[in-house]
């Protein structure tokens, strides 16, 4: 049967960055295949002037559908809410500091479709000064978050290069545990099979525990060098054990760790 609708839905979930996500929706209408994309931008509960920046300088665009939550359950619930408006076969999640080259996500639907296997497929990403964003990891254990984020990285590099899979060439596709950096593509069929991102994840582990049920459902999770997208140096994640307990954002990656472990306590 011939396809109908747009053959990707991509789904922007934007919190109190109105500009970073006007400059990510006007970089995807220069992609290859826009003609063929819808733009569903999530406002994730902003209670700031982003829904009227997004008024302003996105109505211009019949692709581009902008949708607001009614309140702030979460990363992964946000982008939940926005596939509920998706017509597209594909999904790209794709967060709005996230960019990809003008032809990129014609490669990804190209891959993802040459083989039936697939079900995540996420490309490479490079911060501005060209070095990598460390996204294909292996499954995290309790030790690995807490060395990764405390001076125990220094006396347990091996243990972090492991985790963050440093001694693998990022320019080598391969079958990967799980990628981080909010920027994959996946069939709706399959994110609407797995139930989507667990809303119990309100920032943080959610893309962790996506890929797993990915590869437990039979279908591989991807890293894709061939294409190679831009990302911001800085995360969200970043700090150590002052900025965990101190801060929301990082108490926030401490329940999500907890939520996360307790939930594969067995696996």
């Amino acid at each position: 049967m011939e396809q109908r609708g747009p053959t990707v839905s991509v789904i922007i979930l934007n919190y109190r960055s109105p500009q970073v996500a006007v400059n990510c929706v006007e970089a995807l209408q220069k992609q290859s295949m826009v003609d063929n994309l819808e733009i569903i931008l999530v406002d994730n509960s902003s209670e700031d002037d982003s829904i009227g920046v997004f008024r302003n300088r996105l109505s211009k665009w019949d692709n581009v559908q902008l949708v607001e939550t009614p309140k702030n359950t979460g990363f992964g619930s946000g982008y939940n809410y926005g596939v509920r408006y998706a017509s597209g076969k594909y999904l790209l999640i794709n967060n709005p500091a996230k960019t990809l080259p003008d032809d990129g996500i014609e490669r990804l639907v190209e891959k993802i479709e040459s083989d039936d296997s697939i079900g995540i497929l996420a490309p490479e990403l490079r911060h501005p000064d060209g070095s990598h964003r460390l996204s294909p990891r292996k499954y995290p254990t309790p030790l690995d978050i807490v060395i990764k984020r405390t001076w125990l990285q220094h006396i347990f590099p091996k243990k972090v290069m492991q985790y963050l899979q440093t001694d693998r060439d990022p320019g080598t596709e391969r079958d990967v545990d799980w990628i981080a950096g909010g920027c994959f593509m996946i069939s709706k069929e399959l994110f609407t099979s797995l139930e989507g991102f667990d809303d119990r994840f309100f920032l943080f582990f959610e893309d962790t525990d996506l890929c797993r049920r990915c590869n437990n459902a039979g279908k591989r999770v991807v890293y894709y060098p061939a294409v190679s997208g831009s990302d911001k140096k800085r995360r969200l994640s970043e700090g150590g054990t002052w900025m965990t307990l101190s801060t929301k954002i990082g108490r926030s990656h401490l329940t999500s760790a907890i939520k996360y472990f307790w939930k594969w306590r067995k696996a």
